[in-house]
């Protein structure tokens, strides 16, 4: 049986804090809100709830999980290098609505999918995702949605979709935005933009000091 939260009142917040955190660490799935669309979540590091996310979504580990973190620091005990661009991004964006590929560290145990030696990261800028995410470490997070259906906007969008393969719900309000991370690869030799969401193509360009035509 799952549980919601609203998390625009401080009493029932702390309490979906505390409960979305026992449930993470038990193995079990969260929905929570983000800057861009609601998100679920589980244990970045905990490969059977990784598999309970991908079978919740009904999606195959083709398409693989990205990961959320709650600070700056956090991506250096992940990445196998730091670029400059990777920095660049992260002091433009983070916490904000990019998302970025990269080599992750050759000794992370985790299981996120397909992922080919990458790994794609993101520090969202949302007040609940980001106290959630500090008290717990990275976290595997997807949208809220089952796989071809609408990403979520709200908790109850998410809760119409995955009703008790979640433990607890954390509603956030609608999303200010509703749109999603704008995804910029940095595995390869080139920086690429893979899908133009919240941020454009061209503010990533004039970042890094590229032409948007070179990105695509």
């Amino acid at each position: 049986m799952s549980i919601a939260y609203d998390c625009t009142d401080p009493d029932s917040r702390a309490a979906g804090i505390s409960a979305a955190r026992a449930a993470l660490k038990g193995g079990r799935l969260v929905v929570m809100p983000t800057d861009t669309l609601y998100g679920i979540g589980c244990d970045a590091f905990d490969n059977r709830a990784v598999a309970a996310l991908l079978a919740a979504k009904n999606r195959g580990p083709d398409m693989p999980v990205g990961v959320l973190v709650g600070s700056w620091n956090t991506i250096d005990g992940l990445v196998s290098r730091v670029s400059d661009a990777a920095r660049e991004l992260t002091r433009a964006f983070w916490p904000g609505a990019v998302s970025l590929v990269v080599e992750q560290a050759s000794s992370l145990a985790w299981n996120l999918g397909d992922t080919r030696g990458t790994v794609m990261l993101r520090m969202p800028l949302h007040p609940v995702a980001i106290e959630l995410l500090r008290e717990v470490g990275p976290m595997a997070v997807s949208s809220a949605n089952v796989s071809g259906k609408p990403p979520a906007a709200t908790m109850d969008d998410a809760r119409d979709q995955l009703g008790d393969s979640v433990e607890v719900y954390l509603d956030g309000g609608p999303s200010e935005h509703a749109v999603a991370s704008t995804i910029v690869d940095l595995s390869g030799p080139q920086p690429r933009v893979l899908r133009e969401g919240a941020v454009s193509t061209a503010r990533v360009a004039e970042v890094l000091g590229l032409s948007a035509e070179s990105l695509a």
